[in-house]
């Protein structure tokens, strides 16, 4: 698994997950807005941790520096 994900997006990512699980947990949140708020949280905050995102390898997109 090569990673794919720059340091600036691994950034943006694991911001969007804070706010997205932050916002699950502080405001009450409820039905299919909890579920998608927690979905994405999970996702950007595990291909932000792995620097690896699946969808960017299926189209071919890097964004680290070793380009």
């Amino acid at each position: 698994m090569k990673k794919n994900v720059g340091s600036t997006e691994k950034i943006i990512r694991l911001v969007i997950a804070i706010v997205a699980l932050g916002a699950n947990f502080l405001i009450p949140l409820t039905g299919i807005v909890s579920i998608i708020a927690l979905i994405v949280g999970a996702i950007a905050a595990l291909t932000g941790l792995i620097n690896f995102c699946p969808l960017w390898s299926i189209f071919g997109i890097n964004t680290t520096k070793e380009n």
